[in-house]
């Protein structure tokens, strides 16, 4: 996981003074890429201690189309408790786009418009087993007409997948991007994404393309962030995932091998 090291430090190093909409204050650059080849280890950060479990949870969560914190899978998790309202609501956030993308359909007889759904996760999983060289194979969670209705709106906005020779890659974009807290979580996500799509249509996961647009610091993070440039990254992790249909999937068909990280860094949440 040197990436993100050097990740960190580029922007501790050169990133500027930037207000926020939490009033939190940020370090932040704009623009930065980073490359992970699956095929070398499974990248999860072990500078820190990830709470791997969350990171299955959450994702099967958004792959459900779920968008409430009560749901059995994520209730226990808090990640999403500080942005819910009192029925632990969050809006059409990310699960609901990937499976529920709405779509209105004029109906000239009745001179009506009829709303359906897109599920994007189903198209996508028939475009990788059907046409694997189409450029189109593309998620998006940023719907414009939409985002006033989301409780925070997507930060992982929009992800892409491409196949060649056998082997699935990822590129996603990133918005916006706390380096702290939520990069190391959402590196992790799209990997486990990759590896159980991967396994569905007959692939091997490649590489993970994580573009950022704001990629920022915390101020109240940047002691926690050099404490880490200090530790020394331990051998990659391995996740086995259970031959079945992603949607099929379960979190005890998820199993994380030989992960070896440094002690948790407790990083306060800007709301």
């Amino acid at each position: 996981m040197q990436q993100y090291l050097e990740l960190v430090s580029h922007i501790l190093n050169h990133g500027e003074t930037k207000s926020d909409r939490t009033g939190t204050g940020t370090l932040s650059t704009f623009g930065y890429q980073m490359r992970f080849d699956l095929r070398d280890g499974f990248p999860l950060l072990t500078t820190k201690k990830i709470y791997f479990g969350s990171v299955v949870r959450e994702l099967l969560w958004f792959i459900r189309g779920a968008t409430n914190i009560n749901d059995d899978l994520v209730q226990h998790t808090g990640i999403w408790t500080p942005w819910a309202d009192e029925n632990g609501e969050l809006g059409p956030i990310y699960g609901y786009q990937w499976r529920h993308w709405e779509k209105f359909t004029w109906d000239a007889s009745a001179k009506v418009y009829h709303k359906t759904h897109i599920d994007q996760l189903t198209e996508l999983l028939h475009t990788l087993k059907t046409n694997p060289d189409s450029r189109r194979m593309i998620i998006s969670a940023w719907n414009v007409a939409d985002l006033d209705r989301m409780a925070l709106a997507p930060c992982h906005a929009f992800f892409q997948f491409y196949v060649v020779n056998g082997r699935l890659d990822c590129q996603l974009y990133q918005r916006s991007a706390d380096v702290a807290l939520g990069v190391p979580f959402n590196i992790a996500s799209y990997a486990l994404l990759m590896v159980m799509i991967a396994q569905d249509c007959n692939l091997t996961p490649g590489f993970f393309v994580h573009t950022l647009g704001d990629a920022h610091i915390y101020l109240n993070h940047v002691e926690g962030l050099e404490e880490q440039l200090l530790r020394t990254p331990t051998a990659l992790s391995e996740v086995t995932v259970a031959k079945k249909p992603l949607f099929e999937l379960t979190y005890e068909d998820i199993v994380l091998n030989h992960y070896d990280p440094a002690p948790f860094i407790k990083f306060p949440i800007a709301v």
